[in-house]
């Protein structure tokens, strides 16, 4: 039994969160706290094996509660809840840069109570399950230590921008499949002129990390999706702008790509490219979620085999699900690498493990290495070679 503490200061949202986890197989309620401070102590009393906690609170809000916990518990999963807004999107990413592990998105826009008690359990209940498991508190959390976990993610990635229930999580679990021994490795193959990368739940962290060890005179665009809802990329996109050597934009309709620059798919719209003479185009498509995703890293996957083929390397990072799978199927047929990141570094290996698992992955590595292996394959046929920068 996955046992749950939950912040928040309004006696309402206490409650709509308690009743939405109510009677979800494998969770226990254990208790509930009023704002951070408060959390802290009942932390140490309860033991929880998952944290929900709210943003604004008195006295010490869900931030400086994060940065609190991280000091003695290391590994607990803390989830907050947010805002779809910018100032909740800001708030999120400050917290995910505290040590928060995820986020889930108030309701709006529902008609009554009972929905959004099931919109918040949709996004939830999969998460604390990916997340948290059957472990103790002070366990290392699944990914981040010795410690494996038994299985992949059971869900599939969000599903931004879904009318009235922004971040709902598909309800359909999603195994992948079991990995093989070893990376289906083929030879490198020529010059690469893009990289794509999609990562899902432990993506804004990995993105971090990767984009920020990476030179700023890398000769090649990057294309991103990363699972969040509208808004959130925006705040995203300039928050990695201003970290990271790289220019860092969300993608909007009809950007030329250029090297040195990384394109956030933006909420709520599939990123996709074009071809418009030797120039090659961002394009917004508001085509149906696939995976349960809009974006989806299958759909954006698909876009870059088509234009680029062998010439594209794509990468696949943490995250819920599976999505990713079935755009890495089509790069390799069309000639391109693909590299998925390893379980022991992954927040939850469901996309990475279903690339591996069904045989997809050029390479496997752990997050502290994909930006220099990314660097060295973008200089294979270019002079001079770049070095990745440290910080």
């Amino acid at each position: 039994m996955i046992r749950v503490l939950v912040v928040d200061d309004s006696v309402v949202v206490r409650r709509l969160i308690v009743d939405s986890l109510t009677g979800a197989p494998g969770i226990e309620v254990v208790g509930t706290a009023a704002n951070g401070l408060l959390a802290q102590a009942k932390i140490d009393q309860l033991k929880p094996d998952a944290i929900t906690m709210d943003i604004e609170m008195p006295q010490m809000d869900g931030i400086a509660a994060v940065r609190e916990l991280r000091k003695r518990h290391k590994r607990v999963p803390v989830i907050m809840f947010s805002t779809l807004s910018a100032a909740g999107a800001t708030a999120t990413l400050e917290a995910l840069a505290a040590g928060a592990t995820d986020y889930v998105t108030k309701p709006s826009n529902v008609g009554s109570v009972a929905e959004s008690i099931a919109a918040v359990r949709e996004q939830l209940v999969p998460k604390i399950h990916a997340l948290a498991g059957r472990r103790p508190l002070g366990a290392p959390r699944p990914g981040l230590g010795p410690a494996k976990r038994p299985g992949p993610a059971p869900g599939p990635g969000s599903r931004p921008g879904l009318p009235g229930r922004p971040g709902v999580l598909a309800g359909r679990a999603a195994q992948a499949p079991a990995a093989p021994a070893r990376p289906v490795r083929r030879a490198p193959h020529g010059r690469v002129d893009i990289v794509a990368i999609g990562s899902s739940t432990g993506g804004p962290d990995a993105l971090t990390k990767v984009l920020q060890a990476l030179p700023t005179d890398l000769p090649v665009p990057i294309v991103v999706t990363q699972h969040m809802p509208p808004v959130f990329t925006r705040m995203f996109a300039e928050r990695l702008d201003r970290s990271t050597p790289l220019r860092v934009v969300e993608a909007g309709e009809g950007m030329e790509l250029a090297p040195g620059t990384v394109y956030i798919a933006p909420g709520d719209k599939h990123l996709v490219l074009q071809r418009r003479n030797t120039a090659t185009l961002t394009q917004l498509s508001g085509a149906p979620p696939e995976n349960s995703c809009r974006p989806a890293v299958d759909v954006m996957f698909r876009s870059v085999a088509s234009l680029f083929g062998a010439a594209a390397y794509a990468a696949v990072l943490t995250g819920m699900g599976y999505d990713g799978r079935g755009g890495a199927k089509v790069l390799r047929d069309a000639g391109a690498e693909v590299l998925a990141q390893d379980e022991a570094s992954s927040v939850v290996w469901g996309m990475p493990g279903a690339v591996v698992g069904a045989g997809l992955a050029d390479e496997v590595l752990p997050l502290d290495k994909i930006a220099s292996v990314l660097v060295q394959r973008v200089q294979v046929g270019r002079v001079p070679r770049a070095t990745a920068v440290t910080r």
